[in-house]
């Protein structure tokens, strides 16, 4: 009797600032995790963003952050590793240290639909395209028809990828959103988890005074 072949290990990869994380963040990571069937998701804070118009906070607190935030997940490795890269922070590089680390693997490049948007002006982007699937989170609309639409767009930005689409329901939360709350001093309880609102508060994250 022939043996089946083992099936590659599926390694996803989702990249942000993180500043701060919030529940959106979180479902995205679950719902990739469940729809995409992957062993290991890296949650990777960005270092330097070279396509960033604002300072962010400093690396520390944002590793920290997404400590709290996702650590718990089963499967998901919070990676600090582009906080320790001198220069501009870019996607192509740590997909090949992923491919270096998980010879055979099956890569999956987690983005929003803005990012799909604006994706042919990253860092060598085709070599992205070749060497991971791009895993578009589309948030839910009021109807299915847009949300199509929205899929079409998307892809038509990425030639030559793979495209898998992450069905998300509505969730308007932002980060930036989120600062701007804080630094009205406004409630956040109902964006980020409780970990990462104590976090904030203790380190008078966001404030303007």
């Amino acid at each position: 009797m022939a043996v089946a072949a083992a099936r590659a290990l599926r390694v996803g990869l989702f990249g942000g600032a993180f500043d701060p994380p919030h529940l959106a963040h979180r479902l995205l990571v679950e719902t990739a995790m469940a729809q995409l069937q992957l062993d290991v998701m890296h949650v990777l804070p960005t270092g330097h963003a070279w396509h960033k118009r604002r300072d962010l906070s400093p690396a520390p607190q944002r590793l920290a952050m997404a400590q709290l935030a996702f650590a718990d997940l089963p499967g998901v490795r919070v990676d600090g590793r582009e906080l320790l890269r001198g220069g501009p922070t870019y996607t192509v590089d740590t997909v090949r240290e992923l491919q270096r680390e998980y010879p055979g693997a099956v890569l999956h490049l987690l983005i929003g639909a803005d990012q799909a948007a604006a994706f042919q002006s990253w860092h060598e982007w085709q070599a992205i395209v070749r060497d991971a699937i791009i895993c578009i989170a589309q948030r839910a609309h009021a109807t299915g028809a847009s949300n199509v639409m929205d899929a079409t767009i998307s892809a038509s930005n990425l030639p030559g990828a793979r495209v898998e689409f992450l069905s998300m329901p509505a969730m308007d939360t932002s980060a930036t959103d989120i600062r701007t709350r804080v630094a009205a001093h406004l409630g956040i309880d109902h964006l980020v988890s409780a970990a990462v609102a104590r976090y904030i508060d203790q380190h008078h994250l966001y404030r303007t005074v």
